[in-house]
């Protein structure tokens, strides 16, 4: 039950579904069945996400993202206030990790929501990277389900 194969894909609805964990196609299946282990497949229509090649995208953008929110926000309590180094470590360091933990699924659903739209790395029906087999399955192991 996918879209059909030449149909017009939106990006920004396609990212905005990745980003909110769901699948791009449908915006109704999960699309991790782990904190960031994508789906072989969408479980609500069928669509097949072990094509996603996210590799190390969404924790760069994620760094860049938390870069620009922490560090503005420790030079300004930096010069407003002149903390003890211990103040400074006890807020940035959970504050960048926390951040960074939120962040990281939401920055890779909407890159791979990027990738579906655009029809990248096998998403493309007439590629011949649509018919090759998830890794699990090439290696004769049977995929985990979400």
């Amino acid at each position: 039950m996918t879209q059909t194969m030449n149909a017009e894909r939106d990006a920004a609805s396609a990212m905005m579904r990745g980003a909110r964990g769901l699948c791009p196609a449908c915006g109704v299946g999960k699309l991790f069945r782990r904190y960031l282990k994508v789906a072989d497949h969408c479980p609500a229509c069928g669509e097949a996400l072990y094509h996603q090649k996210a590799d190390d995208a969404p924790p760069y953008m994620t760094i860049l993202v938390v870069g620009h929110i922490v560090v503005p926000l420790l030079v300004i309590v930096e010069e407003a206030y002149r903390p003890e180094v211990w103040v400074h470590l006890a807020l940035w360091l959970p504050l960048t990790l926390l951040l960074s933990l939120a962040l990281l699924p939401v920055t890779k659903g909407a890159l791979v929501g990027l990738q579906w739209a655009l029809r990248m790395h096998g998403f493309d029906p007439d590629s011949p990277e649509h018919e090759a087999l998830p890794p699990a399955a090439a290696a004769g192991k049977t995929p985990l389900t979400p």
